[in-house]
């Protein structure tokens, strides 16, 4: 059954250690901000280093004291997504959280035009670092009395339309391979249930106050904000694991 998130992880969040996966963008940055606000070491990785630099001092002037990294690392290589793993548990002696914000898109004006290149870019951006991250993770969230692995995906996972064939179809597997990794914090939590939680939070599409003053007349009908979507991702762990474990989390209204 398909959920809608409640809490904002005030207090749940104190402590916990959170990796973030594509933290450079503005959805990146704002969840860096909410995570620190909330008391968590936040460890965070993006393919740009420049704009991930940016992004981890921005959340770690807001809310000074907060323990906010950041390292370039190559999610297309499940190897080196093991070692930032690895990494993190080591230094900070757990990992309570990954959340996957990477993210592109490429589309077409129809069917008939849609070019399997596309697919192949999407493919790696949108499938393999779920892939990576999921896999790299998997232990050290079943160690954690609150893991949460935290994927963002889109309502056209759902509804794809013509023109967005590749697109939807990235996101629709991408939504696949964490409702699996649910299933395996399922099993592994046996007849308690599970410990740990694979979840999804489904927008329309992302707006931020740079799009809003680029196209002031604009309406963004239906987007979520990227400040609401940190909230809802802080929200995540709110709410016990077995409620959110294999859930889609709608932000929009279902299709």
């Amino acid at each position: 059954m398909d959920k809608t998130v409640k809490g904002d992880g005030s207090g749940v969040l104190d402590g916990a250690v959170i990796a973030v996966a594509g933290a450079a963008g503005a959805a990146g940055r704002a969840t860096l901000l909410r995570l620190a606000e909330a008391g968590a070491t936040v460890v965070a990785a993006d393919a740009h280093p420049e704009r991930l630099a940016e992004a981890v001092d921005a959340a770690r002037y807001a809310h000074g004291g907060a323990t906010v990294t950041g390292e370039t690392v190559d999610l297309f290589d499940l190897e080196a997504a093991k070692n930032w793993a690895a990494r993190t548990e080591k230094e900070f002696g757990r990992i309570d959280g990954l959340v996957h914000l990477v993210g592109g898109w490429r589309g077409s004006a129809g069917f008939a035009d849609t070019s399997l290149a596309d697919w192949d870019f999407l493919e790696k951006l949108l499938i393999r670092t779920v892939q990576s991250t999921s896999l790299a993770f998997q232990d050290g969230l079943q160690r954690s009395d609150r893991g949460r692995y935290v994927l963002i995906s889109a309502a056209g996972a759902s509804s794809p339309t013509a023109g967005n064939a590749a697109y939807a179809a990235s996101k629709a597997a991408a939504e696949a391979w964490t409702l699996a990794l649910g299933d395996a914090f399922r099993k592994a939590g046996g007849d308690d249930g599970p410990t740990a939680a694979a979840a999804i939070l489904v927008v329309k599409a992302l707006v931020h106050d740079a799009m809003r003053a680029e196209r002031p007349n604009a309406k963004f009908a239906g987007f979520t904000d990227v400040k609401e979507l940190a909230e809802a991702i802080a929200g995540v762990w709110d709410v016990p694991a077995g409620e959110v474990n294999g859930k889609r989390l709608w932000l929009t209204p279902q299709p």
